[in-house]
């Protein structure tokens, strides 16, 4: 049997300090299965394990620098291997200004690798390191410099980057439930649609769900409803990018009514959809619907 899968390798790599361990983090909430300080040699190998396996772990990403020792300097070569082999790797490589990497070591009271390695001060082995990686910074296929960037803005910059999409990495789950089960603990925001026109007091809809037609046309057949949804969806739809922005990889909107069955269902099932039609992964889940 033949097997066509692609692999697509991301490796990272960059200057010491620039961010590269909490870029992997990053990566690995946009879908990749990744890991740090991997020695070249050993990638080739790494990446022959997923050839065979799961269509869905195809995305893999890699970090390795320095601190791989004389064995980074195989990396060229090691690159060379894997496209020869047809597997899609792109580099991306993080970057700072000297002045910054010394000073995130010193705040850190880390010791850059080549300090003790090559017996040298911090400022020799930022500039002994950056003629090091000249050659791996100009193949590169992303360079992100992170000198101004806070944590909170470095996952939008990859993603964008990468993906020409900030929203990447970053989903929203839109979960019903009813406040006499108890509230959700798990909402980042929640809404409370009790105060709308019930289809529980309707006999022919009592035991239906808002999944069905027939109990949505009756809740949204009146305007407070309507209204109501039309403002809660303005408010998400300004709130969910300040989110983005922010770093946060996931988001819960809790909509609650009496008993969790008929109204929130409704509500969440339009948010998740207004949500997935602006672009975001947006999934449903109906915590009370069969209680």
């Amino acid at each position: 049997m033949v097997n066509n899968k692609k692999i697509k390798l991301l490796i990272i790599t960059g200057m010491s300090g620039a961010g590269k361990s909490q870029t992997a983090n990053v990566i690995e909430d946009m879908g990749f299965y990744c890991v740090d300080n991997m020695p070249p040699v050993i990638i080739p190998s790494f990446v022959s394990l997923f050839e065979m396996g799961n269509e869905e772990l195809n995305r893999i990403a890699v970090v390795t620098d320095i601190r791989g020792g004389e064995m980074f300097s195989q990396i060229n070569d090691v690159i060379k291997s894997l496209e020869n082999k047809d597997v899609e790797c792109k580099i991306l490589f993080l970057d700072a200004s000297d002045e910054v990497l010394i000073n995130r070591y010193r705040a850190n009271r880390r010791t850059h690798p080549l300090c003790d390695s090559k017996n040298l001060s911090m400022p020799s082995a930022v500039q002994k390191e950056r003629k090091m990686l000249a050659s791996m910074r100009e193949r590169a296929d992303y360079i992100i410099d992170t000198s101004s960037v806070s944590p909170y803005e470095l996952k939008s910059i990859i993603a964008d980057a990468i993906f020409g999409n900030s929203n990447e990495g970053f989903s929203v789950l839109c979960k019903s439930f009813g406040f006499k089960n108890g509230i959700d603990s798990e909402a980042d925001l929640m809404f409370d649609v009790r105060c709308l026109p019930n289809p529980f007091y309707i006999d022919e809809l009592k035991n239906k769900t808002g999944l069905q037609k027939e109990v949505k046309d009756y809740i949204f057949g009146f305007e407070q409803s309507n209204e109501f949804l039309k403002k809660l969806i303005d408010f998400i739809d300004y709130a969910v990018p300040l989110y983005v922005k922010e770093g946060k990889s996931r988001l819960v909107i809790s909509i609650g009514c009496t008993g969790g069955k008929h109204r929130s269902v409704a509500f969440a099932e339009l948010i998740c959809k207004n949500l997935i039609k602006n672009g975001y992964k947006a999934r449903t889940m109906h915590r009370d619907i069969n209680k």
